[in-house]
């Protein structure tokens, strides 16, 4: 049978269209409940039943909720997958994948937002030192892949996934990927290979818009 999954998203967050490239990957279909972030709508009572923590990307597979998309990525692959290769079993290739979530969810995103979400609360873009924070995380990134076409092992794997989804945002955000060469490589590959990129490119151009209509409407 088919598992009937909820997912209750918001295009232009990347947390959730990591969420949407594993399944795709996975062949799993998900009913996409969207949830307007920015218009408060994870706060309508309705939705704090479901997560009290009102936070997206939130999978609900029959009746069983969970959030946060790296632990909601992990879940569909133990669950779903027919073999390990998105997150494989051996116990060392799995502790990259998982450092590299981590350096996704605290680097990745921590130093995007500090740039290029102040506009959401200022109506600006952050400050040189919060730019900074982006270069140095592309520098780290850059190193990673010294020699590798992948972030763990030698193929795909949720660590590709999920980093994907952010740098993809830089991206259409004017970030210069360009002065960092492993990370050029692995872009173009990861783009060819990764199941569902075209909606995660459509998500990460509807961010920019967003962004600019904030700071046009500042000016």
């Amino acid at each position: 049978a088919v598992p009937e999954m909820d997912l209750y998203y918001y295009p232009v967050v990347s947390a959730c269209r990591n969420v949407l490239m594993v399944a795709k990957a996975l062949g799993l279909q998900l009913n996409k409940k969207l949830v307007n972030t920015l218009e408060g709508e994870q706060l309508n009572p309705e939705f704090i039943k479901i997560n009290p923590q009102h936070t997206i990307p939130t999978l609900v597979d029959n009746g069983f909720t969970l959030w946060e998309s790296r632990a909601i990525a992990i879940y569909l692959v133990e669950k779903y997958a027919k073999d390990d290769s998105l997150y494989p079993k051996d116990p060392q290739i799995q502790a990259v994948i998982n450092q590299r979530l981590y350096f996704d969810h605290s680097n990745m995103y921590g130093s995007l937002a500090a740039y290029f979400f102040k506009p959401f609360l200022t109506g600006k873009l952050g400050s040189e030192e919060d730019l900074k924070k982006s270069t140095d995380t592309f520098e780290f990134l850059n190193s990673f892949l010294e020699g590798q076409d992948y972030l763990a092992g030698d193929h795909l794997t949720l660590a590709d996934i999920a980093i994907l989804s952010n740098v993809a945002n830089f991206d259409a955000l004017g970030f210069d990927i360009s002065k960092y060469p492993n990370v050029v490589r692995w872009y173009a590959n990861a783009k060819k290979v990764t199941p569902g990129w075209e909606e995660n490119w459509a998500g990460a151009l509807e961010l920019k818009k967003m962004l600019d209509l904030k700071l046009k409407a500042s000016q």
